[in-house]
């Protein structure tokens, strides 16, 4: 099998480190791996496959100077504004983690389990987009229950974890909840959030938009579509809640007028797509938490239940690890597919 010399850029970054530990589980096949980060993070090591590899500063050139044929961006969306091209110049694709490429129409927008076939696109800029974290867990449902019965209407409400505002964000929740046990809660520091987020829930995440959404819940709709290539009508609430990892969503999914759901079916379209597991056993207890989903691959779904009112509607809960699923391991998914489209050339 043919191997790649791959680059990470943002490697000491929480997506960053994420990446290196799926890139080891899933074997990827590389040649030579090249941590890239900012002057103050370079000359610092990173850990993979048991070796310490040194972190080189992110330039113009590096991309071109270590023959990189596969780079991963992680280091927000300015750095990937600056510095994609060079990559792509170099000869190399791009797979990028921030907003910045998303809405692009020249830039695919993928969740391999979704819309494999968009990866095919990446020719015409060179880069593949890496859809917003939620987006990326809830089209993960959404996919097969269109495939079902068709989608009319998607209203959904986020509860993300801390860690979705990257080291910055849990260390935060970690010294507020610190502080509250040491009874000086009044002192602890408020930066990564616009409010106290210990014993708090934030119903903001992003800026605010002249519609009264904020940024991320525009992300969700906007990339929803475009990765479905369907224009549904969709509502989003993004709240932030003082969990550390793995983000939640609570989904109402409004069918074509003319469908009567019928639940099993429901549950065996999830049950049956690539990477979701139903958890709906709810006299005994069993549904989707952060905690089950933390640390895995999968998006897990339960909660599962037809609406009083209309026998079109049906509601769930979906929670995913949105460093892995949302972020690291969809990337490297992609990559996969990437080499697999590229060896069938």
């Amino acid at each position: 099998m043919r191997k790649f010399n791959v680059a990470v850029v943002g490697a000491t970054g929480a997506v960053g480190e994420e990446l290196f530990r799926v890139l080891e589980e899933y074997n990827f096949p590389i040649n030579k791996l090249i941590p890239l980060a900012s002057s103050r993070s370079a000359g610092s090591k990173v850990e993979f496959k048991n070796k310490e590899i040194t972190v080189l500063e992110l330039t113009e050139t590096c991309f071109e100077e270590n023959d990189v044929e596969i780079a991963f961006f992680s280091a927000g969306g300015s750095v990937s504004e600056k510095f994609a091209k060079f990559a792509v110049e170099a000869g190399a694709v791009v797979i990028d983690n921030t907003s910045h490429f998303r809405m692009d129409p020249k830039v695919p927008l993928v969740v391999p389990e979704v819309n494999p076939e968009d990866i095919r696109l990446w020719r015409e800029s060179g880069i593949i987009a890496n859809p917003n974290c939620s987006t990326i867990q809830m089209v993960l449902s959404l996919k097969p229950l269109d495939e079902l019965y068709g989608i009319k209407r998607v209203d959904v409400s986020t509860y993300q974890a801390v860690s979705g505002a990257g080291k910055i964000g849990m260390e935060e929740l970690v010294k507020q909840m610190q502080a509250f046990f040491a009874f000086n809660l009044d002192e602890a520091e408020v930066k990564a959030f616009p409010h106290q987020i210990v014993l708090n829930v934030i119903p903001q995440i992003d800026v605010a938009q002249d519609n009264g959404f904020t940024k991320e819940e525009m992300k969700m709709i906007k990339e929803t579509q475009k990765i479905m290539h369907k224009e549904m009508n969709i509502a989003a609430t993004c709240v932030r809640v003082p969990v550390l990892r793995s983000h939640s969503e609570s989904i109402t999914v409004t069918f074509d007028q003319n469908v009567d759901v019928d639940l099993d079916k429901v549950r065996d379209a999830l049950s049956n797509f690539e990477n979701v597991e139903v958890i709906d056993d709810l006299k005994n207890n069993k549904y989707p938490m952060p905690i089950i989903s933390t640390d895995t691959d999968t998006t897990y779904v339960g909660r599962i239940r037809k609406d009083i009112y209309s026998s079109n509607m049906i509601h769930y809960f979906n929670v995913a690890d949105q460093v892995r699923v949302g972020a690291a391991t969809n990337a490297v998914r992609i990559a996969l597919k990437w080499v697999d489209m590229e060896n069938d050339i």
